[in-house]
């Protein structure tokens, strides 16, 4: 379990982008988010049930699964927001697969890029929603 007050900040975060995506999202957003959260809740706990595992490992697998089904997304759905996602989840899946074929331990390198990656994951997420949220309102103001 996380204890550093930034990982616990950016987890909070993104637990607020997600829960605001799903609730104000369009259908696009609300896929992302539920992907988003499902990644970020299932590496917490993967971490905490498989504290010997490589955690390279258990990375590499849940960040490759989100990044499919936010591919499926993309073709189903595009938007600019989703595109920089996969760039975002490109970078986080080499930077797993590097510390993963070289041996690394985890450092503080990775722990930085880690954090600031999945911070622009959250803020890409966000960016979408807000767009989705104000298309919907102008075009219910249109209709009126």
């Amino acid at each position: 379990m996380p204890t550093s007050p930034i990982v616990l900040g950016l987890i909070a975060l993104t637990l607020g982008i997600t829960l605001f995506a799903l609730w104000k999202g369009g259908p696009p957003e609300r896929i992302g988010a539920a992907l988003i959260l499902a990644n970020a809740l299932l590496s917490n706990i993967g971490d905490f049930l498989f504290p010997d595992a490589i955690p390279s490992v258990v990375w590499l697998i849940g960040d490759g699964l989100t990044a499919v089904g936010l591919l499926v997304v993309a073709v189903l759905y595009a938007s600019f927001w989703l595109g920089g996602v996969m760039i975002l989840y490109a970078a986080l899946f080499t930077l797993h697969s590097f510390y993963f074929v070289t041996g690394r331990p985890v450092d503080l390198f990775h722990a930085r890029v880690n954090n600031a990656d999945f911070l622009g994951i959250s803020i890409c997420l966000a960016i979408g929603t807000i767009i989705a949220w104000r298309r919907r309102i102008l075009a219910r103001k249109k209709d009126d």
